[in-house]
């Protein structure tokens, strides 16, 4: 028994090690504002993330608001300005300060009307009660605290018809993003928002390494 147990620790210490030294890297890279933004805002981030390809799927139209929870550095939320045209709206929500000042600079340095940034906090996106077409969650949803009260506050705030769109990463071992034990599984997520009154509509498959999954009000 002992020797099985030997072997067990032998065969499974190393990827603990390595998945724990992933996740302290991810920490500190969060604590270092400059490092995050250049991590998030990195060009090669394109070719796994595929935003044209997401923005085009979602098929966004001039006039509509979003709000993009875990906005980061506005890789998403500043795209979607876009193409939600001047009487659009975009909510550029993060609970990071560092993340909040960072786009408010590039607000004002490139006049940008229709993105609108909300200082939040874990369990709260701390936005109106309505008015909201779509949340785009993107590579967050593993963050939010107490998802239940987060998602009856989306469902609160969405319009009728209204989306939540979520993309997050497989929970397994890949190349890019967090180690597997910091991620929610795509039939978690599922489970979890059809608990809270949603339905699964769209699930679009072209983007290799996260799943791409489109609800609304059940």
């Amino acid at each position: 028994m002992t020797r099985m147990i030997m072997t067990v620790i032998l065969v499974f210490l190393p990827a603990m090690l390595a998945a724990q030294k992933k996740a302290e890297e991810i920490r500190k890279m969060h604590q270092d504002p400059k490092a995050y933004i250049a991590m998030l805002e990195n060009p090669q981030r394109d070719a796994e993330q595929k935003p044209d390809e997401v923005i085009a799927t979602l098929g966004l139209r001039n006039g509509e608001t979003l709000a993009d929870i875990g906005a980061g550095s506005g890789y998403f939320a500043f795209r979607f300005a876009r193409h939600v045209g001047d009487r659009g709206r975009v909510y550029a929500v993060d609970i990071n300060p560092d993340m909040i000042t960072y786009m408010n600079r590039y607000i004002r340095d490139k006049k940008i009307s229709n993105v609108v940034t909300v200082l939040s906090v874990p369990d709260d996106p701390l936005l109106p009660d309505t008015g909201i077409d779509r949340f785009f969650v993107c590579n967050t949803w593993h963050h939010v605290e107490n998802r239940p009260k987060y998602l009856e506050l989306m469902k609160r705030a969405l319009k009728p018809g209204g989306q939540v769109i979520i993309l997050d990463y497989l929970k397994k071992e890949l190349p890019v993003g967090p180690p597997p034990e910091m991620k929610v599984a795509r039939e978690d997520v599922v489970a979890e928002m059809e608990a809270n009154g949603f339905k699964l509509v769209r699930e679009p498959n072209f983007l290799p390494y996260q799943y791409f999954l489109v609800f609304s009000v059940r």
